[in-house]
């Protein structure tokens, strides 16, 4: 069975817990049969970060989320001056990348797998009741062998090798027709609206001058 490319949207370690949850997430998903992709972690491009996601997730046919702790806050205010003003005590947030990555994976119709760290601020695209399903995990290789996570991957796994994508099949254009070889239809459609006018003022003309070279001739 061919392999399956999936992106993996996840930010730089912190600490040797996330690097070992991580590697523990890439090594289950090899043992599937798919292949991680991460940009700045095992893959590497020359393009503006946007740019070389897109490109990656185009040979991608799948998009996993790890959603880890990236910033801490102790204590803090929601809302603050506003009369919905609310005090916040240990927030933690991911990386925003992973609101990113998991909203073009999204648009891209990839289906998505949200593991989310235990304890982190559920957001944005990172919370549940959408049309994926969102595991809130401890970081310890463990939680990738209970049976939730074992049911959702195996979901997840199916969805992904049913749009499987042939990383290395890129779309080749189809070189234009020649006029001569273009149906009326297909040359009146590709026309822009000024140059349809030009050519129907045009045909008024020829058919206005045939009427009266027409006439001419019965006289």
């Amino acid at each position: 069975m061919d392999q399956l490319h999936v992106f993996v949207s996840v930010g730089g370690t912190a600490s040797a817990a996330q690097e070992a949850f991580i590697s523990a997430v890439e090594d289950r998903l090899k043992s599937e049969g798919m292949i991680p992709h991460t940009i700045g972690r095992n893959t590497f491009s020359t393009d503006a970060p946007l740019k070389a996601v897109t490109n990656l997730m185009n040979t991608c046919s799948g998009t996993v989320v790890i959603a880890l702790e990236r910033t801490y806050f102790p204590s803090g205010i929601d809302k603050r001056g506003g009369p919905k003003e609310s005090p916040l005590a240990n927030v933690i947030l991911p990386t925003p990348w992973n609101q990113i990555e998991a909203a073009m994976a999204y648009s891209k119709g990839h289906p998505l797998m949200v593991i989310v760290e235990e304890g982190l601020k559920s957001e944005g695209l990172l919370e549940k009741g959408y049309d994926w399903y969102v595991q809130s995990v401890r970081l310890t290789p463990a939680s990738l062998a209970t049976p939730e996570f074992n049911g959702v991957l195996a979901s997840w796994k199916e969805q992904v090798s049913a749009r499987k994508v042939d990383a290395s099949n890129t779309p080749v254009p189809q070189a234009p027709k020649a006029a001569t070889d273009m149906t009326i239809g297909e040359l009146v459609s590709g026309m822009r609206p000024s140059q349809l006018w030009s050519l129907l003022g045009t045909l008024a003309a020829l058919v206005a001058g045939a009427f009266a070279l027409g006439a001419k001739l019965i006289k």
